[in-house]
């Protein structure tokens, strides 16, 4: 059941990429375009129009690129998706073996495998309130303060 669960979510993961990857290659040729409109409009004899125009030009190439970042969310949603099914093999192959699933050792060396794939400090010290017996609530409130004190956290490069 573990492993279905990862492969449905990978699965999802999969049909969701040609959706984003559509709407990156449309915002790339807007950008161009809008670029392309600009240069033309910049070479127009100056009028009130002609000013007007390279206005909207410039006022819609800034909404396009605030939904270009807003796509970061979704590659950071992708990442921690790709966690959680790494995560659910993952315990799916340690539960599935008698001898690993009753060894301390094994259980450590997982938890340690799944502190190591996160980037963020936020979500290590979310996943050490876990380990160190936290709920949910308070993990996640450990989690949503250290975001605010450090806002740059919630931006990775890739």
């Amino acid at each position: 059941m573990l492993i279905l669960s990862a492969i449905q979510v990978e699965d999802m993961m999969n049909e969701s990429d040609l959706s984003v990857n559509t709407l990156t290659e449309s915002f790339t040729s807007i950008v161009e375009h809008m670029q392309s409109i600009n240069d033309h409009l910049l070479a127009l004899d100056s009028s009130e129009i002609r000013n007007e125009a390279i206005a909207c030009c410039a006022e819609t190439t800034d909404k396009i690129q605030a939904s270009i970042i807003a796509f970061q969310f979704y590659d950071r949603m992708q990442q921690c998706l790709q966690h959680v099914t790494l995560n659910l093999k993952g315990l799916s192959e340690l539960v599935e073996n008698q001898n690993r699933l009753y060894n301390p050792e094994e259980w450590r060396q997982f938890q340690s495998q799944i502190r190591s794939r996160y980037t963020m400090e936020s979500e290590k010290l979310m996943f050490d309130a876990i380990v160190q017996g936290k709920s949910v609530d308070e993990a996640l409130a450990i989690k949503n303060a250290h975001q605010e004190e450090d806002e740059s956290d919630n931006i990775e490069l890739f």
